[in-house]
């Protein structure tokens, strides 16, 4: 099973999978501002995978929470900010992952996953707290501790010690469909080219050597 935002980070996940595994995919809507064309890119890249098994869950707590530029639109999201910044930035969602882990955990012992690849990036993202390797094995001790005795399910993390120009590399070796992936955290339409995820992707993109295939309002400074 694979946690497909439908960004690039997990459509590099997905490809990875799908050389060793039959994909199962799962994707979560929790009222952020792209939505719609998040949900969109999972559609395609779904598409592009022929996989048949898909399954998409709506948290609605994380908007009601709020705190986040991501779910609150009272809260703008930031521009052109310092990407080796070490603060946590505003678009932080809190304890997304785990709301997404948990769904998949239960989907996956429904129909017997063995393992669940997250797409989660660690050195070259925003600082997210649930983007550490640590996370991850933590998680992975509750699984073991909550599931049935003969339930035994992997977190995968392929990408978290990537960063984003070595992601992108991984996609083009694999043939993932990058061209159907959407990163921007503010437009549905063209994406901004100033918001951090904007500006990482670019920037990984120029690293790599590589022209990204999706359209941008506005390519700023990286």
């Amino acid at each position: 099973m694979v946690l497909l935002s439908g960004g690039m980070d997990s459509c590099v996940t997905a490809a990875i999978a799908n050389e060793t595994h039959r994909l199962a995919l799962l994707h979560a809507s929790y009222g952020q501002r792209t939505e719609k064309r998040e949900r969109r890119a999972f559609e395609e890249i779904a598409e592009f995978y022929r996989v048949k098994d898909k399954l998409i869950i709506r948290i609605e707590a994380l908007r009601q929470i709020g705190g986040s530029a991501l779910t609150d639109e009272k809260i703008p999201v930031p521009e052109n900010n310092a990407l080796d910044a070490r603060k946590i930035p505003v678009t932080y969602v809190s304890f997304r992952n785990a709301h997404f882990l948990a769904a998949a955990v239960s989907w996956a012992e429904v129909i017997g996953a063995g393992a669940i690849f997250i797409g989660a990036v660690e050195e070259d993202s925003s600082g997210y707290p649930d983007c550490r390797p640590e996370y991850y094995r933590v998680f992975s001790e509750l699984i073991r501790a909550g599931t049935k005795p003969e339930t035994k399910i992997e977190v995968r993390t392929p990408v978290i010690q990537m960063r984003k120009s070595e992601i992108i590399r991984k996609g083009m070796e694999l043939g993932a469909p990058l061209s159907r992936t959407w990163s921007c955290y503010q437009s549905e339409d063209e994406a901004c080219g100033a918001c951090d995820s904007c500006r990482l992707r670019l920037r990984g993109f120029e690293e790599a050597g590589v022209a990204d295939p999706i359209a941008y309002r506005a390519a700023v400074a990286r």
